[in-house]
């Protein structure tokens, strides 16, 4: 389908969701099983597109892996395939073969991986060769680009003949996932030691443990309901399953996010019930933890007139689509705008002065799921069009099945 229309429901909105798995847990049990020799079982794997790709290419012994537009799969892989010393040609979609992995595999290399791009130096397409061991075990990489590139280098240092030593540089950013990273590598037997005063992190050569692992749900897909109820009417509640208050996942974050914008979390056994309470009329927050977090916020300031103030989006503009571009045009169309404040740190969301609310807003996804489920809820306040609307298989493939118990979804 080309697209869907949402219509708003008729009153307060109430419904029960049983949310899809993480992704970000999913990939990284899926790594770290490959690492022990797929000896452990795995349980609630996610069904998300990025995940299902990984489970594809792991299992393949094709020289050429397209990881498609998956950019965790790709960078999770890319180190993989090198400490595993297999040769393979790793690509994707042509956005995906724009996105820079150089930091990564600069670090690879000092490491002992033997790695060469087939087109422009620092991007996709590349060609892992194999690994021989490097007379240092100790790298330096910037910790404010991707904590991706991260993790995959601390998840594949165990198998490393002296483990690694990893120093991170400047500003660190998602720490949150890579907390989740070195949590999970504790679960399968790996003891990290992380000295975030130093910004150092540590990891023996010692072998994976196979043990079951169940996945969480997805606190990332979870924020889209908080956005439901945050836009609905008063009455409106949502309970979410699969949730812990104690969550390894950074964007757990949104609990406390959404309460100023008008969302309480009461935690039960199983998940999670949001209730709506009254909004502030401003709210500042850093994403710098969260940044998959920014544009559900930015949507549901925008509607409910919220001055929201946004730092730490900087990487923002190197995933799916440029998501700081793809704010600033898509926001005015339902009457907001998201406004560059300090060049590149600071941005904050204001009204529009006279805003058309009589024109149905059609939204461009920019090939991106988190611009399709940000926008979603807007439907809860007026109808609203949500281009390519396929793109949320990504990450959320129930999606649309899950919104029509709170909206009309119509496709046209």
């Amino acid at each position: 389908m080309s697209a869907v229309q949402l219509t708003p429901p008729t009153g307060p909105v109430r419904a029960t969701i049983q949310l899809t798995s993480s992704k970000s847990e999913s990939n990284r049990a899926l790594i770290i099983n490959a690492l022990t020799g797929f000896q452990a079982n795995l349980h609630n794997i996610s069904a998300a597109r990025d995940t299902q790709t990984m489970i594809r290419l792991l299992e393949s012994d094709e020289p050429v892996a397209d990881v498609l537009d998956a950019g965790t799969t790709m960078r999770f892989l890319t180190a993989y395939f090198a400490v595993s010393g297999k040769h393979k040609t790793l690509t994707g979609t042509p956005r995906m073969c724009e996105r820079p992995i150089g930091i990564l595999v600069d670090a690879l290399r000092v490491l002992g991986a033997d790695i060469e791009y087939l087109n422009n130096e620092g991007f996709p397409p590349l060609t892992t060769r194999g690994f021989n061991k490097s007379d240092t075990n100790r790298v330096a990489v910037r910790g404010d680009v991707s904590s991706q590139y991260i993790s995959a280098l601390v998840m594949i240092a165990p198998l490393l003949p002296d483990g690694l030593v990893l120093e991170l540089t400047g500003d660190v950013g998602s720490r949150p996932y890579i907390e989740m990273t070195l949590k999970q590598m504790e679960h399968f037997g790996v003891q990290s030691q992380a000295d975030w005063s130093t910004n150092t992190i540590t990891v023996p050569a010692t072998p994976y443990v196979a043990r079951d692992y169940a996945v969480e749900s997805d606190w990332s897909g979870a924020s889209y309901w908080y956005s439901v109820v945050a836009l609905a009417e008063e009455g409106s509640e949502v309970e979410l399953l699969g949730l812990k208050e104690q969550s390894l996942q950074g964007d757990s974050e949104i609990v406390a996010i959404m309460r100023p914008l008008g969302v309480e979390s009461t935690f039960f056994n199983g998940g999670v019930r949001l209730t709506k309470i009254p909004a502030q009329p401003s709210l500042a927050w850093d994403f710098t933890d969260c940044p998959d977090l920014a544009q559900t916020v930015a949507v549901v300031a925008a509607v409910k007139g919220v001055l929201l103030t946004l730092t730490g989006i900087e990487s923002l503009k190197i995933k799916e689509t440029d998501r700081v571009g793809a704010l600033q045009a898509e926001l005015q169309k339902i009457g907001a705008k998201l406004v560059e404040v300090e060049t590149n740190t600071r941005y904050e969301v204001r009204q529009l002065p006279s805003a058309d609310e009589s024109a149905v807003p059609s939204i461009h996804t920019y090939d991106d799921h988190r611009m399709a489920m940000a926008f979603a809820p807007v439907a809860m306040r007026r109808e609203v069009i949500i281009e390519e609307p396929g793109v949320v298989a990504k990450s959320y493939p129930s999606f649309w099945d899950d919104f029509a118990k709170v909206a009309s979804v119509a496709q046209l």
